[in-house]
């Protein structure tokens, strides 16, 4: 008999290499191991990249294994909770379609489309929920098939799900991967857990006319978030689900499509018409105000607010107001008074990053008619300087504030409240991959982040992504908590986006090598961007928001 040659496995989680034969999977290696990180495994990181736990291995290779608490698992979780909601639907309402939506108050908004029946709306949620326990019970396989497209196709049009046949047909490729759960198929942009027995922590609760699927918290797997009311955040998406119907382009397949009909450019025109109405809609509201003269403008990273502020700033001139826009970086404090994080780096995303006593008493100089020196910052020397430039205002001047702190009350506690109007921007992609897979926000400001930071500021994607985990805690911390305190908000995000950076961050990504912890990131995000056509930039007018991210916008951004 002949004799498998073994190999080494080199496991980070008990710092241990060891010998294996030939096609040992990574349950096997649990096993013979003991291996234990504190919580249920969901998959493991092979070198560098993303693996469920039947993978198996041929030749040498690091290991680490991951459990909810890292954002892989997590992300594992949150589909392998999606499919299970899937089923359950199919399994009691098989005539009517689920939309997986969009996160919103620490959970994810589903609707089960065009249900009108004689149930209640708490009967049917309760229904799917226990439906779904007891297929979390069950302890159910999740498994994943490597199958011809034309195949997947036609299974896919079984099951009603047309968005995903769309996707499929514009992707053009020979093969598809497709999850069973029991008796129903589907297809997810990432890998699932195992089974449904490691889902037990979840809950399902009436949310507007749908249901909110509740998810642990982060950092313990075993309590759910605590349900977080955001009523405007919820609006906000609301309205670009029927812009989404205006344009008809609710999925990345039909964009797709438009993009390879060359249709695409009716598409630009109508989703910046879009904002540039909703814009004069915001200076309109300010207007009407009659004592307002600061505008706040707040959002986190890559949200578009320095373009947002200047063609509000423009809408304001149309309506009679002498606009004059500040930004809060001029205000960062020296950097050796800057705070530092947990790790000992300078925390930039900390209000008391700036100097708030300066903004206020310059803010309330200015609502005084009194001319201000206006402090500049140097970010090369970490420090502020003043180059000569004053500000005073006019009888019908308005202050146009832009920063990410702009809606913590600290940051404007001098000021009188009916003097001041809060805006909130962000890119919340309206934009969906098909009915049961969303498109995460943070990914598509991500990505407008690392073709900016290698555009303008000369950082690698690596760079970027390393970056990337401290920006979203600070605005986990200092940006989120306030969003609801706005007067307005506002979606920087358009349809057609991605499928314009898709061009641009691909190569960037690529660049990532496979030895650094990032670069199951950067494949990641490689494999979403392979859903998206590329789209020219050609179309896009030099005033979008987007141009901020690329180059070409008449905006001057120094």
């Amino acid at each position: 008999m002949k004799k498998f040659k073994e190999f080494t496995v080199y496991c980070e989680n008990t710092k241990t290499e060891k010998k294996y034969p030939f096609g040992t999977t990574l349950s096997d290696i649990i096993e013979d191991q003991d291996i234990d990180i504190g919580e249920d495994i969901l998959g493991a990181m092979v070198n560098n990249t993303l693996k469920e736990l039947d993978y198996m291995l041929y030749k040498p290779k690091t290991v680490r294994f991951i459990g909810y608490r890292h954002p892989d698992g997590q992300r594992m979780f949150m589909r392998s909770l999606s499919m299970v909601l899937f089923k359950a639907a199919v399994d009691l309402y098989p005539d009517y379609k689920l939309k997986i939506e969009h996160t919103v108050s620490k959970g994810l908004y589903c609707e089960l489309e065009g249900l009108i029946n004689n149930e209640t709306h708490d009967e049917v949620i309760a229904k799917l929920r226990n439906r779904m326990h007891e297929i979390i019970g069950r302890d159910l396989p999740f498994d994943r098939e490597e199958i011809r497209t034309e195949v997947a196709l036609r299974i896919f049009e079984e099951f009603g799900l047309e968005d995903k046949c769309t996707l499929m047909r514009t992707r053009k490729q020979f093969y598809s991967s497709v999850y069973k759960l029991d008796d129903v198929v589907n297809y997810f942009y990432g890998y699932l857990v195992p089974s449904t027995g490691y889902l037990k922590h979840f809950e399902l609760v009436k949310y507007y006319k749908g249901m909110l699927l509740v998810l642990p918290k982060k950092e313990n797997p075993n309590e759910l978030e605590d349900i977080v009311i955001q009523n405007k955040l919820f609006d906000i998406f609301q309205e670009f689900n029927e812009w989404v119907d205006i344009v008809g382009v609710p999925n990345v397949g039909r964009l797709n499509e438009l993009t390879q009909e060359r249709n695409i450019g009716d598409i630009i025109k109508i989703s910046e018409a879009l904002q540039e109405k909703k814009l004069a809609c915001v200076a309109d509201m300010i207007h009407k105000r009659g004592k307002v003269k600061v505008v706040f403008i707040s959002g986190p990273s890559s949200s578009g607010k320095t373009t947002f502020a200047k063609r509000l700033a423009i809408q304001l001139s149309v309506i009679g107001m002498k606009p004059v826009v500040i930004s809060m970086d001029n205000y960062f404090v020296n950097r050796e008074l800057t705070p530092r994080d947990e790790n000992g780096n300078y925390d930039f995303e900390n209000p008391h990053a700036l100097d708030i006593k300066l903004f206020n008493e310059n803010v309330l100089e200015l609502l005084a008619d009194n001319e201000i020196k206006l402090p500049k910052f140097s970010f090369a020397e970490g420090k502020r300087f003043y180059d000569g430039t004053t500000l005073k205002m006019q009888h019908n001047s308005i202050i146009v504030v832009e920063g990410i702190h702009g809606l913590n009350p600290e940051i404007s506690a001098m000021i009188p409240e009916d003097r001041k109007f809060k805006v909130y921007v962000s890119a919340l992609t309206p934009l969906s991959i098909d009915a049961n897979n969303r498109i995460p926000t943070t990914d598509n400001r991500l990505i407008r982040r690392m073709v900016r930071d290698a555009r303008y500021r000369g950082y690698s994607a690596l760079e970027t992504l390393q970056r990337w985990p401290s920006v979203r805690r600070g605005e986990e911390k200092n940006i989120f908590p306030y969003q609801e305190e706005a007067d307005v908000m506002f979606n920087t995000a358009l349809l057609f986006e991605l499928g314009v950076l898709k061009r641009l961050a691909e190569p960037l990504l690529r660049e990532v090598p496979p030895n650094v912890p990032e670069y199951s990131e950067s494949r990641r995000l490689l494999k979403f961007l392979s859903y998206l056509v590329c789209i020219n930039e050609k179309e896009i007018p030099p005033t979008s928001i987007l141009r901020e991210f690329l180059d070409g916008s008449s905006f001057d951004y120094s």
